[in-house]
């Protein structure tokens, strides 16, 4: 993604709730540096980019666009592949950024529970769709291209390249055997439409290759 244009959405954002440009490059900077750590090669501003266009294209079915908006920017903000508790971390990173800079007009309990909702990739705000899209927009390369998803699948191998097959594949196969056992990938009826049936097969075809 092209750093002006990355630069404009969250300005155009952020700059709603706070007019000190400075302190919201100064942001924009440490999100930018987060999301571009070595490691990352599939949580990072891609991912981000991906997540804020789907948000976009489905902007009249969103109730609280902004809070939606900032839980994508910052639900991988901190990620790292030995630890369990990065979406804590992103979570209150989120609440920590957002009291210095959303005078008070932006629910930031929302966009907490938003974040933490991707640790399971299950509902917990459920007054509206919001939370259903956010967690469809996270998991919609589950049900891309094969050619799509088998890139998706080779980096998500390097960010835990620090374990070895014997461990990484059996932890994998069960995270895909859990995503299989839901009645559905997807929360709302357009996404499941666009791609439950694809995920599925990918999802089984990574299996068979971790087996």
């Amino acid at each position: 993604m092209e750093t002006q244009k990355l630069q404009d959405n969250w300005l155009r954002l952020a700059g709603k709730y706070c007019e000190n440009k400075n302190l919201l490059l100064f942001y924009l900077e440490n999100i930018i540096k987060n999301y571009s750590e070595r490691k990352r090669y599939y949580h990072n501003l891609v991912h981000i980019n991906a997540m804020l266009k789907q948000a976009s294209e489905n902007k009249n079915n969103i109730q609280n666009y902004d809070e939606m908006l900032f839980a994508i920017w910052f639900h991988d903000i901190i990620y790292k592949a030995t630890s369990k508790n990065n979406e804590e971390k992103s979570a209150d990173f989120a609440k920590s950024t957002l009291k210095k800079i959303s005078n008070g007009k932006i629910n930031i309990d929302n966009v907490y529970q938003l974040i933490m909702s991707t640790k399971t990739h299950e509902i917990v705000l459920t007054k509206n769709n919001d939370n259903a899209f956010l967690l469809d927009f996270d998991l919609s390369i589950l049900g891309q291209s094969w050619e799509v998803y088998q890139t998706y699948i080779q980096n998500i191998r390097k960010e835990y390249k620090i374990y070895p097959d014997l461990l990484y594949k059996p932890a994998r196969k069960k995270v895909l055997e859990h995503f299989l056992n839901r009645e559905n990938l997807f929360f709302t009826e357009k996404y499941q439409d666009l791609f439950e049936d694809n995920a599925r097969k990918n999802l089984e075809h990574e299996i068979q290759l971790l087996s």
